[in-house]
Protein backbone atom coordinates (compact mmCIF):
# COMPACT_ATOMS: atom_id res chain seq x y z
CA UNK A 1 0.00 0.00 0.00
CA UNK A 2 1.32 3.31 -0.68
CA UNK A 3 2.04 5.76 2.02
CA UNK A 4 0.46 9.01 1.28
CA UNK A 5 1.12 12.72 3.24
CA UNK A 6 -0.91 13.51 6.08
CA UNK A 7 -2.11 17.22 6.58
CA UNK A 8 -4.62 16.78 8.54
CA UNK A 9 -5.69 16.94 12.49
CA UNK A 10 -5.81 13.75 14.38
CA UNK A 11 -9.75 14.89 15.78
CA UNK A 12 -10.12 13.48 19.62
CA UNK A 13 -13.33 13.41 20.46
CA UNK A 14 -13.41 13.84 24.96
CA UNK A 15 -14.73 11.29 26.66
CA UNK A 16 -18.73 12.06 27.54
CA UNK A 17 -18.13 13.43 31.28
CA UNK A 18 -15.59 16.17 29.74
CA UNK A 19 -17.14 19.60 28.19
CA UNK A 20 -13.97 19.66 25.01
CA UNK A 21 -14.10 17.81 22.53
CA UNK A 22 -10.49 17.73 20.74
CA UNK A 23 -9.37 18.57 17.13
CA UNK A 24 -6.22 20.30 18.15
CA UNK A 25 -2.37 20.58 16.53
CA UNK A 26 0.61 20.52 17.62
CA UNK A 27 4.62 19.40 17.09
CA UNK A 28 8.22 20.16 16.81
CA UNK A 29 9.52 22.94 19.00
CA UNK A 30 13.10 21.56 20.02
CA UNK A 31 15.88 24.17 19.54
CA UNK A 32 17.92 24.21 16.05
CA UNK A 33 19.65 21.56 17.12
CA UNK A 34 16.77 19.42 17.06
CA UNK A 35 15.20 20.90 13.78
CA UNK A 36 18.51 19.64 11.79
CA UNK A 37 17.46 15.96 12.50
CA UNK A 38 13.87 16.92 11.82
CA UNK A 39 13.94 18.72 8.50
CA UNK A 40 16.61 16.12 7.37
CA UNK A 41 13.65 13.47 7.50
CA UNK A 42 10.76 15.73 6.89
CA UNK A 43 8.74 13.96 3.72
CA UNK A 44 10.74 10.90 3.59
CA UNK A 45 10.61 7.30 4.94
CA UNK A 46 13.14 6.83 7.74
CA UNK A 47 13.29 2.95 7.32
CA UNK A 48 9.81 2.90 7.92
CA UNK A 49 6.83 5.44 8.55
CA UNK A 50 6.28 8.59 6.52
CA UNK A 51 7.61 11.62 8.14
CA UNK A 52 5.30 14.65 7.72
CA UNK A 53 5.20 18.10 9.49
CA UNK A 54 8.59 17.80 11.15
CA UNK A 55 8.43 15.19 13.21
CA UNK A 56 5.10 13.04 12.67
CA UNK A 57 5.10 9.84 11.61
CA UNK A 58 2.66 8.34 9.33
CA UNK A 59 1.39 4.45 8.76
CA UNK A 60 0.77 3.29 5.75
CA UNK A 61 -2.64 3.70 4.48
CA UNK A 62 -3.67 7.21 4.95
CA UNK A 63 -4.99 8.56 2.63
CA UNK A 64 -4.46 12.56 1.35
CA UNK A 65 -6.71 15.05 4.17
CA UNK A 66 -8.02 12.21 6.05
CA UNK A 67 -8.90 13.47 9.38
CA UNK A 68 -8.43 10.80 12.45
CA UNK A 69 -11.76 10.45 13.85
CA UNK A 70 -11.37 7.63 15.75
CA UNK A 71 -11.87 7.53 19.20
CA UNK A 72 -9.06 5.22 19.24
CA UNK A 73 -6.68 8.13 18.78
CA UNK A 74 -7.46 9.34 22.33
CA UNK A 75 -5.45 6.83 25.08
CA UNK A 76 -8.70 5.65 27.55
CA UNK A 77 -8.96 7.31 30.59
CA UNK A 78 -9.24 4.22 33.65
CA UNK A 79 -12.20 3.99 36.13
CA UNK A 80 -9.39 5.92 38.76
CA UNK A 81 -9.62 9.42 36.59
CA UNK A 82 -6.18 8.33 35.86
CA UNK A 83 -4.78 7.62 32.07
CA UNK A 84 -2.49 4.66 31.55
CA UNK A 85 0.05 4.57 28.65
CA UNK A 86 2.30 2.18 28.87
CA UNK A 87 5.77 2.00 27.75
CA UNK A 88 8.62 0.42 26.49
CA UNK A 89 12.32 1.52 26.09
CA UNK A 90 14.97 0.19 23.94
CA UNK A 91 18.53 -1.00 25.58
CA UNK A 92 20.11 1.60 23.28
CA UNK A 93 20.49 4.46 25.69
CA UNK A 94 23.40 4.69 28.17
CA UNK A 95 22.17 4.83 31.89
CA UNK A 96 22.50 9.50 31.42
CA UNK A 97 20.15 9.09 28.64
CA UNK A 98 16.96 6.83 30.39
CA UNK A 99 16.97 8.96 33.36
CA UNK A 100 16.57 11.24 30.77
CA UNK A 101 14.23 9.59 28.98
CA UNK A 102 12.37 8.66 32.46
CA UNK A 103 12.41 12.11 34.21
CA UNK A 104 10.38 13.34 30.73
CA UNK A 105 7.86 10.46 31.26
CA UNK A 106 7.39 11.42 34.71
CA UNK A 107 7.06 14.71 34.00
CA UNK A 108 3.54 14.38 32.84
CA UNK A 109 2.19 12.78 36.34
CA UNK A 110 2.69 15.96 37.84
CA UNK A 111 0.83 18.25 36.30
CA UNK A 112 -2.16 15.53 34.70
CA UNK A 113 -3.76 12.41 34.89
CA UNK A 114 -1.18 11.24 32.51
CA UNK A 115 0.42 7.74 33.95
CA UNK A 116 3.12 6.91 31.73
CA UNK A 117 3.79 3.17 32.90
CA UNK A 118 6.12 0.14 32.12
CA UNK A 119 4.55 -1.99 29.36
CA UNK A 120 3.17 -5.25 31.15
CA UNK A 121 1.47 -7.06 28.08
CA UNK A 122 -1.41 -4.05 27.55
CA UNK A 123 -2.17 -4.37 23.91
CA UNK A 124 -1.61 -0.42 23.10
CA UNK A 125 2.07 0.79 24.03
CA UNK A 126 4.77 3.25 23.02
CA UNK A 127 7.69 1.84 21.59
CA UNK A 128 10.75 4.65 23.05
CA UNK A 129 13.66 3.70 20.44
CA UNK A 130 17.11 5.33 18.82
CA UNK A 131 15.39 5.49 15.04
CA UNK A 132 16.51 8.12 12.62
CA UNK A 133 15.52 11.23 14.31
CA UNK A 134 12.84 12.82 16.45
CA UNK A 135 9.43 11.42 15.35
CA UNK A 136 6.29 10.22 17.17
CA UNK A 137 2.91 9.20 15.52
CA UNK A 138 -0.14 11.60 16.26
CA UNK A 139 -2.37 9.76 19.22
CA UNK A 140 -2.82 6.63 19.92
CA UNK A 141 -2.29 4.08 16.84
CA UNK A 142 -3.06 0.88 18.26
CA UNK A 143 -0.75 -2.15 19.50
CA UNK A 144 3.19 -1.11 19.50
CA UNK A 145 3.90 2.02 18.49
CA UNK A 146 7.61 3.82 18.16
CA UNK A 147 8.74 7.19 19.56
CA UNK A 148 11.60 7.64 18.26
CA UNK A 149 14.30 9.75 20.57
CA UNK A 150 17.63 9.24 18.28
CA UNK A 151 20.50 9.58 20.24
CA UNK A 152 22.28 11.73 20.99
CA UNK A 153 20.59 14.52 19.42
CA UNK A 154 17.14 14.01 20.57
CA UNK A 155 17.68 13.04 24.14
CA UNK A 156 16.72 16.12 25.64
CA UNK A 157 13.71 16.81 28.44
CA UNK A 158 11.96 19.46 26.41
CA UNK A 159 12.13 16.79 22.88
CA UNK A 160 10.83 13.59 25.30
CA UNK A 161 7.92 15.82 26.44
CA UNK A 162 7.44 16.64 22.84
CA UNK A 163 7.33 13.81 21.18
CA UNK A 164 4.91 12.28 24.19
CA UNK A 165 2.88 14.92 23.49
CA UNK A 166 2.78 13.87 20.22
CA UNK A 167 1.59 10.31 21.04
CA UNK A 168 -1.02 12.06 23.23
CA UNK A 169 -2.96 13.70 20.02
CA UNK A 170 -1.00 16.84 19.71
CA UNK A 171 -0.16 18.61 16.99
CA UNK A 172 2.54 21.93 16.41
CA UNK A 173 1.35 25.47 17.74
CA UNK A 174 2.14 27.49 14.76
CA UNK A 175 -0.34 25.25 12.65
CA UNK A 176 -3.64 26.65 14.82
CA UNK A 177 -6.42 28.42 13.14
CA UNK A 178 -6.04 31.99 14.86
CA UNK A 179 -1.88 31.79 14.18
CA UNK A 180 -2.20 34.49 11.69
CA UNK A 181 -3.17 36.93 14.56
CA UNK A 182 0.08 35.84 16.39
CA UNK A 183 2.90 35.06 14.17
CA UNK A 184 3.43 36.00 10.36
CA UNK A 185 5.03 33.23 8.35
CA UNK A 186 7.47 33.97 5.62
CA UNK A 187 7.05 31.18 3.06
CA UNK A 188 9.50 32.49 1.09
CA UNK A 189 12.04 32.07 3.39
CA UNK A 190 11.19 28.54 3.83
CA UNK A 191 12.74 25.52 2.10
CA UNK A 192 9.91 24.95 -0.67
CA UNK A 193 9.23 20.84 0.27
CA UNK A 194 8.88 22.13 4.33
CA UNK A 195 6.40 24.60 3.71
CA UNK A 196 3.63 22.32 4.53
CA UNK A 197 4.73 22.18 8.35
CA UNK A 198 3.45 25.83 7.91
CA UNK A 199 0.02 25.02 7.06
CA UNK A 200 -2.85 26.51 8.98
CA UNK A 201 -5.62 24.29 10.51
CA UNK A 202 -9.12 24.52 11.26
CA UNK A 203 -8.22 23.73 15.15
CA UNK A 204 -10.60 23.69 18.23
CA UNK A 205 -7.46 25.11 20.61
CA UNK A 206 -9.53 23.92 23.57
CA UNK A 207 -10.21 27.25 25.00
CA UNK A 208 -6.68 27.88 25.40
CA UNK A 209 -4.35 31.30 24.14
CA UNK A 210 -2.41 30.80 21.35
CA UNK A 211 1.41 30.21 23.12
CA UNK A 212 4.22 31.37 22.08
CA UNK A 213 5.74 29.66 25.10
CA UNK A 214 4.43 25.88 23.75
CA UNK A 215 7.01 23.32 24.01
CA UNK A 216 5.20 22.43 20.64
CA UNK A 217 6.25 25.82 19.13
CA UNK A 218 8.89 26.03 15.97
CA UNK A 219 11.68 28.11 16.41
CA UNK A 220 12.23 31.75 13.79
CA UNK A 221 14.20 29.82 11.76
CA UNK A 222 13.08 26.69 11.92
CA UNK A 223 13.32 25.12 8.35
CA UNK A 224 14.97 28.15 7.00
CA UNK A 225 16.68 28.19 3.37
CA UNK A 226 18.55 31.27 3.62
CA UNK A 227 19.06 31.64 7.28
CA UNK A 228 16.28 34.18 7.73
CA UNK A 229 13.24 33.81 9.89
CA UNK A 230 10.55 31.75 8.19
CA UNK A 231 8.23 33.21 11.09
CA UNK A 232 8.09 36.03 13.17
CA UNK A 233 5.59 36.70 16.60
CA UNK A 234 3.33 39.86 15.60
CA UNK A 235 2.78 42.40 16.62
CA UNK A 236 6.01 42.13 19.14
CA UNK A 237 8.39 40.56 16.58
CA UNK A 238 11.11 40.37 19.93
CA UNK A 239 9.00 38.04 21.69
CA UNK A 240 11.14 34.62 22.10
CA UNK A 241 9.64 31.49 19.77
CA UNK A 242 10.84 27.66 19.90
CA UNK A 243 13.25 28.25 23.01
CA UNK A 244 10.68 26.11 25.34
CA UNK A 245 12.55 24.09 28.05
CA UNK A 246 9.85 22.08 29.45
CA UNK A 247 5.53 22.17 28.70
CA UNK A 248 4.29 25.19 29.25
CA UNK A 249 1.18 26.45 31.35
CA UNK A 250 -1.00 26.28 28.64
CA UNK A 251 0.43 22.64 27.48
CA UNK A 252 -0.51 21.24 30.46
CA UNK A 253 -3.82 22.76 30.63
CA UNK A 254 -4.59 21.18 27.54
CA UNK A 255 -3.43 17.88 27.95
CA UNK A 256 -6.15 18.00 31.35
CA UNK A 257 -8.64 19.44 29.40
CA UNK A 258 -8.61 16.98 27.20
CA UNK A 259 -8.05 13.64 29.01
CA UNK A 260 -8.37 14.66 32.72
CA UNK A 261 -11.64 14.36 34.85
CA UNK A 262 -10.98 17.29 37.05
CA UNK A 263 -8.98 20.22 35.79
CA UNK A 264 -8.51 21.33 39.72
CA UNK A 265 -6.13 18.86 40.69
CA UNK A 266 -3.53 20.01 38.98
Amino acid sequence: VSAHLFFQACTLMANSSSSYSFNYIISVNRLNDFVHYTVYHTGQRVDGPLITFGDIAVSTGFKNADPCTARECKWERSTDGLVYVPYVISNQYSPDELKVIERGLRSFADVSCIRFVPHEGQRHFLYIKSHSGCYSYLGRQGGGQVVSLERPGCVYHHTVQHELLHALGFHHEQNRSDRDKHIKIFFENIKPAQRHNFMRRETNNLATPYDYKSVMHYSRKAFSRNKEPTMIPIPDGNVVIGEARSMSRNDILRINRLYCRSLNLY
